[in-house]
């Protein structure tokens, strides 16, 4: 008999300015067996005891890990499982972990990642350092599905693919998140044999994002990017059952994105 299992991913822009906002009811409310965060934007003994026992709709709490940056109040990522992961990774390359961008816990059957890709700024003044991580992510998925893994790789990638993933895609062709480099990147990365699940079960389909800007309204006006991801490697694709953006959730400039699998 198959299990259900619901992975949600969402760039919080700081886990504590989230908690304020009714995340802890968004996990209760949702249930997921496995949550993933970016931009927790926080060192673990920073948070209120209430994000340290963060707890399911059972109120049975849930295991959690965190990859901080060394930079205070910046980045990092963090995973919560319902289930204790046989192993929990960082990338293992310092200039990466060292702003906490990955976090990888192995259940067996599939391993789950949460990733906070770089922003490559204005003037493209971190694309290098972008570049090279995702290249490294890249070696680092095809290493685990060359080792019989199934991988969800759910983040914040910070690349709009193709033009519809963005309201105004002509607008920002120089502006980073758009950028050919990254954009090459992410046709790259699904060409080694990884999928888009959203893009898979809405291709086309203009008008899906993730994230808005705080200026000009963006959001009430539905003015938004499509950089939030969740991708696997092709061979897993049967096991998927759905798939939805969270777009009604507010709290932060991004929304949750949702997974479900069968096992």
């Amino acid at each position: 008999m198959s299990e259900m299992i619901t992975i949600n991913s969402w760039n919080v822009n700081g886990i504590r300015a989230v908690y304020t906002k009714g995340f802890l009811d968004w996990i209760t409310k949702e249930n997921a067996d496995i949550v993933c965060i970016q931009e927790t934007k926080a060192r673990y003994e920073q948070l209120p005891p209430e994000l340290k026992t963060i707890c399911d709709a059972q109120n049975k709490p849930y295991y959690q890990y965190y990859a901080e940056a060394k930079r205070p109040g910046y980045s990092g990522t963090a995973l919560f499982s319902k289930e204790k992961p046989l192993s929990v990774s960082l990338l293992g390359i310092s200039e990466f972990d060292d702003e906490g961008r990955y976090i990888e816990a192995d259940f067996g059957k599939y391993i789950v990642i949460s990733a906070y890709f770089p922003n490559s700024q204005e003037g493209g003044a971190r694309l290098d350092y972008k570049l090279r991580f995702c290249e490294s992510v890249l070696k680092r998925v095809q290493r685990l599905v060359s080792n019989g893994k199934h991988i969800i790789l759910a983040g914040d990638y910070n690349i709009a693919h193709t033009p519809i993933d963005l309201f105004y895609p002509k607008e920002n062709e120089g502006n980073p998140g758009y950028l050919p480099e990254e954009r090459a990147f992410m046709t790259h990365f699904l060409s080694q044999g990884f999928i888009d699940v959203f893009r898979h079960f809405h291709p086309g389909e203009p008008g899906h994002y993730t994230w808005w800007s705080y200026r000009a309204r963006a959001r009430e006006k539905d003015i938004g990017w499509r950089i939030d991801y969740h991708c696997i490697n092709k061979d897993f694709l049967p096991n998927i059952v759905k798939t939805s953006i969270q777009k009604q959730v507010m709290g932060s400039d991004h929304c949750p994105i949702q997974l479900c699998i069968s096992i």
